[in-house]
């Protein structure tokens, strides 16, 4: 009986126990946590929290970078957080770079006193447009001959010395600066972001484009080739004054949104702030050769008056084809796309040896480079030739097998007599042309060739045109007799 009447008494202070851990518990509620109420070191010394970091490069968030570049534009407030800053620019508007110098004490003892050498540039941020940024840019500079993409306003900048901008790279400038001295750069971008975008049709997104800033110091040849630091940022160009309404739409657009929403975007900044990103390839430019017209070849034969022959026949010249080999290492591969025109994806393959590219399949480049550029480094890399729409063959007819033609009327002479054959291989099929691949063989210019003919029935002179070199069997043989042109220097040159 004793037992049966505690059970309900236990039962209550049970009860009521439980209660006032409830009330306890509400009681927090809506209330701010002290300062006290948690350590965050705490919470990062979690075994899950090491191990994320552990996965994290080393000093990544300690890293002072030696230098800082400044540009003095807003950021866009439209912006996601975590994203990228996105900076609008008015075209031919001065806009300040500053050069800060963030080293500390000792740090890069080797250039204290000395220049420093930046180069800016003004690429695409599209990967797209990357591969294709030489096409591009050749096709802007045609249809703004004589403007330059990036300019600096000289006279607003403070601090820099021998300002250059070459006239081939519309797209970059340099300059000398001393870091322990206040330097700002001024520069005017004067291309728009809707100049290369893929329809021009009105109310299109103009593309973004990336301020790239590059900074060396001397090596022991006092060249400014050994890379200190690069930075960059991405940008847009608007039309004068369209910079400015754009900020202001985005602005206008922020407000209307809801407080929630607000939170997942970047606030705008008064400037804009270089990241640290990689160096910008050097490309080496490969002059292109001019008119073969004007060249002297180990493969020419000279023009001798009248109707007379070389005294010495060189041999024809083997050319060896630019094939790209499996033991190429990574420089000669890099060295191998300069020389073939695949400059704009030099930077794409920086890593890929010679057996790297070789093991592509066409998909494989097609789907990197895209359809046309795809197909002409495909072809390259397997060594493949165009075949030229027309080859003749052509010898210069020797003074000695003219004596001997007459004394042999059985055609031993032909038989006897030794000839060296030049191939000539002609795209175009126009008389021009044939003009001047004759004239490269002849080691002379091609207005030294006055007329061309083609001997015809019962030995007339045909006057070799278009139409006519556009009717040629392919590799029909000819050979050439010369005669000069008593008014002037030049010489007829007859197709027999």
């Amino acid at each position: 009986m004793a037992w049966a009447l505690k059970l309900p008494l236990t039962d209550e202070v049970i009860e009521s126990g439980l209660v006032q851990d409830f009330d306890a518990s509400l009681s927090g509620i809506g209330q701010e946590l002290g300062a006290g109420a948690y350590s965050m070191s705490d919470v990062l010394a979690l075994p899950i929290f090491k191990q994320e970091e552990s996965n994290l490069p080393p000093d990544s968030d300690n890293k002072i970078l030696p230098f800082q570049y400044v540009l003095c534009a807003a950021t866009s407030p439209a912006i996601k957080l975590h994203d990228e800053t996105l900076t609008y620019l008015n075209q031919g508007q001065s806009y300040e770079i500053r050069m800060l110098d963030n080293r500390k004490i000792g740090e890069l003892p080797e250039i204290t006193d000395k220049m420093v050498k930046s180069i800016i540039r003004v690429v695409f941020h599209d990967r797209r447009l990357q591969y294709t940024e030489h096409q591009q840019l050749e096709g802007w500079r045609w249809n703004r001959p004589g403007d330059r993409i990036l300019d600096l306003d000289i006279p607003m900048s403070v601090g820099i010395i021998d300002p250059r901008a070459n006239p081939t790279q519309l797209n970059t400038v340099e300059f000398l600066w001393d870091p322990s001295k206040r330097t700002s750069v001024f520069i005017q971008v004067h291309c728009i972001s809707t100049e290369f975008t893929m329809r021009k049709h009105g109310g299109e997104k103009g593309v973004p484009f990336r301020i790239q800033i590059d900074t060396f110091k001397e090596n022991e040849n006092e060249e400014y080739t050994e890379h200190l630091h690069s930075a960059s940022c991405q940008f847009k160009v608007f039309k004068p004054k369209g910079a400015d309404r754009k900020q202001k739409t985005d602005r206008e657009k922020m407000e209307k949104r809801a407080p929630q929403e607000k939170e997942k975007y970047q606030p705008s900044y008064e400037t804009t702030i270089l990241t640290e990103c990689c160096p910008w390839p050097e490309v080496t430019y490969v002059p292109n050769s001019p008119s073969p017209g004007f060249n002297s070849t180990p493969n020419s034969f000279p023009v001798l008056e009248g109707n007379g022959s070389p005294t010495h026949q060189p041999e024809p010249v083997v050319q060896v084809a630019d094939n790209l080999l499996p033991t190429a290492t990574p420089q000669d591969a890099q060295q191998w796309l300069l020389r073939n025109r695949f400059s704009p994806f030099s930077r794409l393959f920086t890593n890929f040896s010679g057996a790297d590219l070789l093991k592509l399949t066409r998909e494989d480049v097609i789907q990197i480079c895209g359809p046309a550029d795809g197909i002409r480094l495909f072809n390259a890399l397997k060594g493949r030739v165009v075949r030229p729409r027309l080859t003749i063959y052509v010898c210069q007819e020797s003074q000695q097998a003219r004596e001997q033609q007459p004394k042999h009327e059985n055609g031993d002479a032909a038989a006897n007599t030794f000839f060296v054959y030049h191939a000539i291989y002609l795209e175009e099929l126009t008389s021009a042309e044939l003009t001047e691949k004759l004239a490269q063989l002849f080691n002379i210019s091609p207005r030294q060739i006055n007329q061309i003919f083609k001997q015809g029935p019962t030995g007339i002179h045909v006057l070799v045109s278009d139409d006519m070199i556009q009717n040629f069997q392919d590799e029909v043989c000819f050979v050439l007799d010369t005669m000069k042109d008593d008014t002037d220097d030049g010489y007829h040159i007859i197709l027999k």
